[in-house]
């Protein structure tokens, strides 16, 4: 699945080495991956990014903000939650553009009362005023950093940058191997920092789930692009048969990661096109999966609709689906061509 969630009781260190390597990433107590996103309305993938702590050194830009903090006291502990670090993200929250947690307790510990992961703190103090916190959980071979906030009074002084500064700093000395700060968005600058963390930056690469160096990355050969290149294609070569089709991006395509629909493994693609067959009850979609380089054409069947639809131009949010059958696979376009030729006329028979 391109989205999931896992709720582990317990999570060891070589545990969590495991996960990060495969493109998963905390979310409160849980363990999460996805590979796409919806910002306003606009589809974006997700790259998933690690550090090679062993090549890291820190960059002109990196030692120039050291300098200018360099009078700030830092303090680096196993992690806790007190009044004063809830009242200094709550100060932070209050400057940022984008939708924070509701309280540091909900973003480390969400509904739980405990603590799986081994986490530690970076703590920024201005004499003895607190100014800056950055959190990070640290396995045996790697570590992955979890939030940085601090006092809107000091951006001046890139804090931001100077707590994930510490953390790899730190994580280095530990002999750690690797370093995740999360995923990256191509095409959505607001991620792009992460990209100047580090000499040595490698992403996930979806359809060979292996890491590969960040330089040799096309910005118009992500997941969602190639996915839509594909489905284009045989799009308009459906038309030229004089059938349409419906290029469509699916809202709910990240349901998966919704506590209450746990196991439910809910079709995730993001974008696909709707075949129009008359005589056919069941959505029939065909989608373009990068990880196999295959088109598959599904028959999928309705879970849930909204009481109140929401149309979007572009976007299929009438129901949220979940696979019923695959009718068809094949990597060659002409295949698949001339199934949904032959399904049509099948479909043309049976209203006659």
């Amino acid at each position: 699945m391109f989205a999931q969630v896992h709720f582990p009781e317990t999570l060891s260190r070589e545990s969590l080495d495991h996960y990060l390597e495969q493109g998963w990433f905390r979310m409160g107590q849980t363990i999460f991956t996805t590979n796409f996103l919806n910002f306003k309305n606009q589809l974006y993938s997700a790259l998933w990014l690690r550090a090679s702590l062993r090549e890291f050194v820190p960059s002109k830009a990196q030692q120039k903000i050291a300098r200018l903090n360099e009078k700030f006291r830092v303090e680096i502990q196993k992690a806790s939650i007190t009044p004063e670090k809830e009242m200094l993200f709550a100060t932070y929250k209050l400057k940022v553009p984008f939708e924070a947690s509701a309280s540091l307790q909900q973003l480390l510990y969400g509904k739980n009362d405990t603590n799986i992961y081994n986490t530690y703190e970076v703590l920024l103090y201005d004499g003895d005023k607190l100014i800056g916190v950055g959190y990070f959980d640290v396995g045996i071979a790697s570590a992955e950093g979890i939030s940085s906030f601090y006092d809107p009074a000091y951006k001046k002084f890139s804090l931001g940058k100077y707590l994930i500064f510490l953390k790899m700093s730190y994580c280095k000395s530990l002999r750690l191997r690797y370093f995740y700060p999360g995923y990256f968005v191509p095409g959505y600058r607001a991620f792009d920092y992460k990209l100047e963390l580090s000499n040595s930056i490698e992403y996930f690469q979806l359809h060979t789930a292996r890491w590969i160096d960040i330089q040799n990355f096309s910005p118009g050969k992500t997941p969602l692009a190639h996915m839509v290149k594909k489905l284009k294609s045989l799009q308009d070569y459906v038309a030229h048969c004089g059938l349409k089709t419906n290029l469509l991006q699916y809202e709910f395509f990240d349901a998966n990661l919704i506590p209450d629909l746990k196991g439910m493994d809910l079709f995730d693609f993001p974008v696909f096109l709707n075949l129009e067959l008359l005589g056919v009850r069941d959505p029939r979609l065909v989608v373009f999966d990068v990880r196999d380089d295959q088109y598959h054409v599904l028959q999928c069947v309705s879970i849930w609709e909204p009481n109140f639809l929401q149309e979007t131009p572009g976007f299929y949010n009438a129901q949220l689906l979940r696979v019923g059958e695959e009718l068809f696979a094949s990597h060659l376009l002409l295949n698949v061509l001339n199934f949904i030729v032959a399904a049509k006329a099948d479909s043309d028979r049976i209203t006659d």
